[in-house]
């Protein structure tokens, strides 16, 4: 007899930062709703080995929930993702990076959307910062005050696209995102930006205002590893030249929406990355000003250059510098309830 399939895969990409591994892995299994498994794929890192006595000792307390993985060579941040997109087995993928922490109630909060959206293809979630402990968080981020459902197509996944880019809390239903499998976009680090777009082509997204997920905001990244990612990502920070590739990388996986589908969404998407362009710049304002204008006039150069939302956060952000800057928009979010919206946005 066939078993039911969990409603759940919780999916952990792992590389390196044990030390962080058994709080996430503790705040999934202090969740109420226990209709999930948990798929860890390990990229090959140094820790490997302490990762796998992490991992053995929670199995050894919960039998049967976590499947571990050792990827026999480093496959990069894009490649893992896909990987644990094939290796689970639940209705859903619910992404976790390995250094963050789920919030309790998160599953059960994503399960009643579910049962009240069941043709959903992407949950969209709010999620929040946090330096050092899971017990100071610094920023919320919320897309809307209230619960939103986005039809498929255009609207779902000119919302969802940007909104995918921090992995924790991306829940995606598994099926259609391992039917759409490649790697023609690895070294971009959006793969999941692929899987949304294929995703929402032809199913909803539902939008929740409830923190899922808290993200840790001091951890350098590990990216650069990979044969994908070698010379475009150095580990422990974003060069310019990193940020540039991002971008054009997301750009790249639209395109390549527009020409396999017909669906024209790169101007919807660029025009939505204008509008809240300061997270890519944020980490580059350190530049001396000379280079910081290359980088602008380099990301001009990708299209940017017509939206008058990118000239104001080139500039904003470079005279006001980042603590400043940050200090502004958390005052702005906290008396909106929400990030400031640009343009319609949905129903």
């Amino acid at each position: 007899m066939k078993l039911a399939r969990p409603l759940f895969s919780i999916c952990i990409p792992a590389y390196n930062r044990k030390r962080h591994l058994p709080g996430l892995l503790d705040s999934i299994f202090a969740q109420g709703f226990r209709d999930f498994d948990i798929v860890v794929c390990e990229d090959r890192s140094p820790e490997r080995d302490k990762i796998a006595d992490i991992v053995r000792r929670y199995s050894e307390a919960h039998p049967g929930v976590i499947s571990y993985n050792e990827n026999e060579k480093n496959l990069g941040y894009d490649g893992n993702v896909r990987n644990l997109v094939a290796k689970a087995t639940g209705e859903f993928c619910f992404f976790m990076g390995n250094d963050d922490v789920m919030c309790p109630g998160a599953l059960a909060t994503a399960a009643d959307i579910i049962e009240r959206h069941p043709d959903v293809g992407l949950v969209l979630k709010s999620y929040a910062w946090f330096d050092h402990s899971p017990d100071s968080v610094n920023q919320e981020v919320r897309y809307f005050t209230n619960e939103r459902l986005f039809a498929a197509g255009r609207e779902a996944i000119t919302v969802c696209y940007r909104r995918s880019g921090v992995i924790s809390g991306y829940i995606i239903r598994r099926d259609p995102a391992h039917a759409a499998a490649t790697d023609k976009f690895d070294g971009t680090l959006y793969y999941q930006m692929h899987l949304t777009a294929r995703v929402l082509s032809a199913l909803p997204a539902v939008f929740t205002p409830k923190v899922l997920i808290l993200c840790r905001n001091d951890e350098p990244p590990e990216f650069g590893n990979s044969s994908s990612e070698k010379g475009k990502y150095v580990p422990g920070g974003y060069t310019p030249e990193a940020r540039l590739n991002m971008i054009q990388g997301v750009l790249t996986i639209i395109r390549d929406f527009k020409a396999t589908s017909g669906v024209d969404l790169v101007d919807d998407v660029r025009r939505d990355y204008a509008n809240y362009f300061y997270v890519y710049i944020k980490d580059q304002l350190n530049l001396p000003i000379h280079r910081f204008f290359k980088l602008y006039w380099a990301y001009g150069r990708m299209g940017f250059f017509k939206y008058p939302m990118f000239h104001f956060y080139c500039a904003a952000a470079y005279i006001l510098g980042e603590k400043r800057f940050d200090a502004v928009t958390k005052k702005i979010r906290q008396r909106l309830g929400h990030s400031p919206q640009f343009g319609k946005i949905g129903k």
